[in-house]
């Protein structure tokens, strides 16, 4: 990542309490357990859009 920025998420409660959760089970900061999952899904749409 060459440039952070930065942003304020509202997040339902059951949401955040379940992300918070796979972040401490993963040993990670919340922020970099949402980082984490949306590489995942970024990485995993481009390799459907090439794949067409």
């Amino acid at each position: 990542m060459d440039e952070e920025k930065r942003i304020t998420l509202r997040l339902p409660a059951d949401l955040h309490e379940w992300l918070a959760a796979q972040a401490r089970s993963a040993r990670r900061s919340l922020n970099s357990e949402i980082v984490y999952r949306l590489e995942v899904e970024r990485d995993a749409a481009v390799a459907d859009a090439e794949s067409f």
